[in-house]
């Protein structure tokens, strides 16, 4: 029921996400904290829906799609116009990191407008 999948989200966004951490001293600082973690939460979502549709992570909770695609050991070189990421030999996502940071940063091209 619809109730039931709010508290799926709510488990989410306070297990994976750590959002119940509101150890600051201030109500400023852990509201900034609060909607910090909400907007990684939206993030979250649009990377599921947007950038992950029709792939394995697709309907992934937040803990396996960090665990899969952001705590992976990656050699970063630097050269002058882009970044290059040296992934291990035995990385099970390499095509998933491929296509996914295809649909992040190729260009897409532009909507014409009617002008009429």
């Amino acid at each position: 029921c619809a109730r039931g999948q709010a508290e799926n989200y709510i488990k989410h966004l306070k297990g994976d996400l750590a959002a119940d951490r509101t150890s600051c001293t201030s109500f400023l600082a852990n509201c900034l904290r609060l909607l910090l973690h909400a907007a990684a939460y939206v993030l979250h979502q649009q990377l599921r829906t947007q950038a992950l549709q029709h792939t394995a992570l697709s309907q992934a909770q937040p803990a396996t799609v960090i665990a899969k695609l952001f705590k992976i050991a990656v050699q970063v070189r630097q050269c002058k116009n882009r970044i290059v990421l040296h992934l291990p030999s035995a990385c099970t996502v390499k095509h998933l990191l491929q296509t996914l940071t295809e649909r992040l940063y190729l260009p897409t091209p532009a909507k014409r407008l009617n002008s009429s």
